[in-house]
């Protein structure tokens, strides 16, 4: 007799290079993508709780990288150094998506649910009779034939289309949305590395996203004194800067690519830990990191007032709880009618996604 036998997968089954390689991305991501610095920190993890053996070293796992193709050589620097391929983003993105968001399943459907509920490709509970056009995928097999035993009874047992009961389902759009990144230098003050957990966020939904809603589109940007649109695949060489936060030239940006986009839906993202510090008056900075100054907070709340009118919600993820700042946030949700997270950085993640999924609801 032919066929297969599976056992048990145990953590131990994982291979030298997998073990480490999971490691190893994490490190590159806290090191910006310096391979290098990554390098030298899997050595020393290596020295203090032995990770390698004797038959596969840290030379070995480096040579496996570059056989790979996770690795290749930095031309732009000395001969020698070693930098992330293209292969080693789409898998730092992957690796994201599945600590993160989970095992998403991938959907080649490219669309999002809206709050109507009827023909589509997102099943809810509820069920309905058939109508014509529906599509046999959807039919509930348990209700129908509940419908058949109670219209024509056990014995004689008989199906029309009257006992046919469908899945409720609702409408798919598409979606455009901004993602705004605050790399201020507060991200990374008082010992704590905010900005890692920022561009994992960001990483793991630009990866849902071209992989699940394919004809959606995902825009990033980043915030300091300015702000500049970047690539996905910059994500992991994202650093903090020595920066105020303009939040204002963010928003001036999102709301300037989002009026390119033909999508209906549009939304804004915005994963901060701090208040406005910074506008731009003419060629000069205004800046004021103490309290709440009126004028930079005014414009923010203009802002936000206008991204109301064309109807593109403000979606905030406050790493932080100082009272002064909660105000700030509740005074700039209210004007734009939007939404607020005060996340701690392991539960952003789940925030990001749950509200990314509630997002697709609006007309």
């Amino acid at each position: 007799m032919y066929g297969w036998i599976f056992s048990q997968y145990s953590a131990e089954d994982a291979s030298n290079f997998d073990r480490i390689f999971k490691i190893f991305k994490e490190l590159l991501l806290y090191s910006s993508g310096d391979v290098q610095e990554a390098l030298s920190w899997l050595t020393e993890l290596d020295r203090q709780y032995k990770i390698t053996d004797k038959n596969y070293g840290i030379a070995d796992f480096v040579e496996d990288l570059k056989q790979k193709g996770y690795l290749r050589e930095n031309k732009d620097q000395d001969s020698g150094t070693l930098r992330p391929s293209s292969k080693m983003e789409l898998s730092l993105r992957k690796s994201a998506l599945n600590d993160i968001f989970g095992q998403v399943k991938k959907s080649k459907t490219g669309n999002h649910s809206t709050s109507k509920s009827g023909l589509g490709d997102e099943k809810t509970a509820e069920s309905r009779p058939f109508e014509f056009g529906d599509s046999n995928d959807s039919i509930s097999f348990s209700e129908t034939l509940n419908n058949a035993y109670i219209n024509h009874g056990i014995e004689n047992f008989s199906l029309t289309q009257d006992d046919l009961m469908v899945h409720d389902s609702f409408h798919q759009s598409n979606s455009s949305t901004v993602l705004m990144i605050d790399i201020s230098h507060s991200m990374i003050l008082y010992g704590e590395d905010r900005i890692t957990p920022a561009k994992k966020v960001a990483m793991a939904l630009a990866e849902l996203i071209e992989t699940r809603y394919p004809k959606d589109t995902l825009d990033i940007i980043v915030f300091g004194d300015d702000a500049r649109q970047i690539e996905i695949k910059d994500l992991p060489y994202l650093e903090v800067g020595p920066y105020h936060t303009n939040t204002v030239a963010g928003l001036e940006l999102a709301m300037e690519i989002l009026r390119k986009r033909k999508n209906v839906n549009k939304q804004i993202f915005m994963i901060t830990d701090g208040k406005p510090t910074c506008i731009k008056k003419g060629k000069n900075y205004y800046k004021n990191s103490w309290g709440l100054d009126r004028q930079i907070i005014s414009r923010t709340i203009t802002l936000a007032q206008r991204c109301r009118k064309l109807n593109i919600p403000i979606t905030t993820f406050m790493i932080a709880r100082d009272q002064y700042l909660v105000q700030f946030v509740e005074a700039f949700t209210k004007a734009n009618n939007g939404r607020a997270f005060y996340s701690s950085l392991q539960g952003l993640g789940h925030l990001v996604f749950e509200d990314f999924k509630s997002g697709k609801k609006l007309k």
